[in-house]
């Protein structure tokens, strides 16, 4: 059984979509959630899910020694960041090398990098006039946005179409593509 902890830093409805996803699988189970932040809403969601979670600070992230201590004492596989807003410390990428996956809520490589998560990314792609946006599954690196692409997925963006209206359709395709997409990395590293 592989054991994946999700690190997020707000309300988690990807972190609950994926566990969902693999409830009740023989194969893999999101056995921990990590938070950046003391009032994340996916820390609800982790007790709603009956799913073991920490918090952490910035520092203790950063300083990464006993956090991955804590992850390897609980036989954690692999890591999903689901809009965790903290840059990966190298010592983490050494630990989980191809084992730490992100997703994006646009089309990489444009509109990503420091500061660029939720609605500054849409926001920058309707000012950008881009005819389309979507999500980027990618492998993490160093740098914010630069690892590996394992998969993206479109939707299209209309000239009508707000800031708001684009994240409903990136969620989407969240929603739909992320936890398979998980799987199939997985499966990669067997």
């Amino acid at each position: 059984m592989k054991n994946i902890a999700i690190f997020a830093s707000g309300s988690g409805s990807n972190a609950e979509n994926i566990a969902n996803y693999f409830a009740g699988s023989s194969y893999a189970q999101v056995s921990l959630i990590v938070a950046n932040n003391p009032n994340a809403y996916v820390l609800e969601r982790a007790k709603k899910l009956n799913i073991e979670s920490l918090t952490v600070t910035k520092a203790e992230f950063m300083a990464a020694d006993s956090l991955i201590e804590e992850l390897k004492k609980r036989d954690i596989d692999f890591i999903v960041l689901a809009g965790f807003l903290l840059l990966v410390p190298q010592k983490f990428i050494e630990a989980y090398p191809g084992r730490i996956v992100n997703i994006h809520p646009a089309l990489l490589p444009k509109h990503g990098g420091k500061g660029m998560y939720g609605d500054r990314v849409h926001q920058a792609v309707v000012e950008a006039g881009d005819t389309e946006s979507g999500i980027t599954i990618h492998l993490i690196d160093v740098d914010y946005d630069k690892g590996p692409t394992f998969f993206q997925a479109t939707c299209p963006v209309l000239p009508t179409d707000t800031p708001d209206d684009v994240p409903t359709k990136v969620h989407a395709r969240e929603y739909k593509h992320f936890p398979h997409v998980i799987e199939e990395i997985l499966h990669t590293l067997d």
